[in-house]
């Protein structure tokens, strides 16, 4: 069946935003090809303005005529949605969630009608807030009727605004923890340098900007050299130099306990949801 738009996204919170952004600043879907869903007038009339594509409040609507859907709301919001939009869900359609902690199994259930019982193509996906300067990480699971030409097309819409890796559905807790909130550790962390810097003498618009490209080059580096962090960590650690003294202050201060403890602490709260 040809449809309207090539996708929909149910929900317009941070996250689906950063989503339409990342579309429409790509090739995957012009804005003449993307229908939004919000729940009120304001919330369709703010995005309308901004984004100047179709924006409606009938979840039933732009489900019924999207070949794809992303599911973008709140968690406590999946069994509302899931139920109005049921009976508009076709097996030719693929169904992606970014719904935080709800499984491929709960989309199915919540989703099943006696029309697609048992056929409908789901991926639960994870995507984090940098999808916003388009350089999310997405992690996607996807259930046993997506296709691998399914696959290439939903890497292709996370895929423009990031990257994204198809994982196994029992880690995607873990990608919450390591991927999802980890921007905010790593801002806490260029927080406090630059509070360092500030404290030093330097203002406040200079240590952001040197935190943050070091930040960012030390990103890349370990992305594009393909070399162990220890490794690279070692080629700055001059002997007898400033380096290694932050080195053995931060060990001392116990900076990898407390990155790992964090990250744990996400995870398990991940599996609670």
């Amino acid at each position: 069946m040809i449809r309207k738009y090539k996708l929909a996204i149910i929900g317009c919170g941070n996250m689906g935003k950063a989503i339409l952004q990342g579309v429409l600043n790509s090739d995957v879907a012009s804005k003449d090809e993307v229908i939004v869903s919000v729940r009120t007038d304001e919330s369709a009339a703010k995005l309308r303005d901004e984004f100047d594509c179709e924006i409606t409040t009938d979840n039933r609507a732009a489900a019924g005529d999207a070949a794809m859907i992303i599911l973008a709301v709140k968690p406590y919001q999946m069994s509302t949605v899931l139920s109005e939009i049921r009976e508009k869900i076709a097996i030719d359609q693929i169904i992606i969630s970014v719904i935080a902690g709800k499984s491929i199994q709960s989309i199915e259930e919540g989703l099943m009608s006696i029309e697609v019982a048992g056929r409908l193509k789901v991926v639960r996906a994870m995507p984090n807030t940098p999808a916003k300067v388009g350089e999310s990480m997405s992690a996607l699971c996807v259930n046993a009727h997506m296709t691998d030409t399914d696959i290439d097309r939903v890497v292709r819409v996370f895929g423009a605004f990031g990257k994204a890796e198809v994982v196994r559905e029992d880690l995607m807790d873990v990608v919450t923890g390591v991927s999802g909130s980890s921007p905010a550790f790593i801002y806490m962390i260029m927080e406090a340098m630059s509070d360092a810097a500030v404290k030093n003498g330097m203002t406040r618009d200079m240590a952001y900007r040197f935190v943050s490209q070091s930040v960012l080059g030390a990103a890349k580096m370990l992305r594009d050299t393909g070399k162990h962090p220890g490794e690279l960590k070692d080629e700055v650690a001059s002997p007898a130099g400033t380096t290694i003294a932050g080195i053995c202050a931060l060990e001392k201060a116990g900076i990898r306990d407390a990155m790992i403890t964090g990250v744990d602490f996400a995870i398990e709260a991940a599996r609670g949801l």
